[in-house]
């Protein structure tokens, strides 16, 4: 497999999101991972909206989508207000049938690097708080635990709790 390619989604884009976010929430049912992604929960709007107040980036290999990403620069939901320090990364996402391993690292590096440009100097996300293989998947790519959300909404209308996690960013902003 050629390496990854990485670009900004556009409008013509949104289905393979799409596509390969139900893929990911498909993946994650079958191994037992039922509270994270649900198939079907974000559709076109939902990117669409996204790429309105933030990005979405795209990893292509072989003319193929094989991860995603959202990059936002606030997430109050989550976070409450914060100045503009950090680049926010939601669904990172990888096609298990095609990427090879280490495509979801690789997929981060990436994100941290675009937070870096920006002159931001930490990134964060959010997981599942019981979501234990995922939580210890961001403490293996260099992410702190910072805290804890609960009752953060949902799409399907249900509060779930989530680990919040930050890197500090070489040089970044500093």
């Amino acid at each position: 497999m050629n390496a990854p390619r990485f670009r900004l989604a556009d409008d013509t884009d949104l289905a393979s999101v799409v596509r390969l976010r139900d893929d990911a929430a498909r993946w994650m049912v079958a191994r037992g991972v039922t509270g994270q992604w649900l198939p079907g929960e974000l559709g076109v709007d939902h990117f669409r909206r996204v790429m309105e107040h933030g990005e979405v980036w795209l990893a292509e290999s072989a003319d193929r989508v094989v991860g995603a990403w959202e990059l936002w620069w606030e997430d109050e939901d989550a976070w409450g207000p914060q100045p503009s320090t950090a680049g926010y990364v939601h669904r990172l996402m990888v096609n298990h049938r095609s990427a090879p391993s280490g495509t979801g690292r690789q997929l981060l590096r990436v994100a941290e690097r675009r937070v870096a440009e920006t002159g931001r100097p930490l990134v964060r996300l959010d997981c599942l708080a019981d979501n234990a293989p995922l939580n210890a998947y961001y403490l293996s790519a260099g992410y702190q635990v910072v805290g804890r959300k609960e009752g953060k909404p949902q799409p399907d209308g249900r509060p779930k709790s989530f680990t919040l996690f930050e890197k500090s960013l070489p040089g970044g902003g500093e």
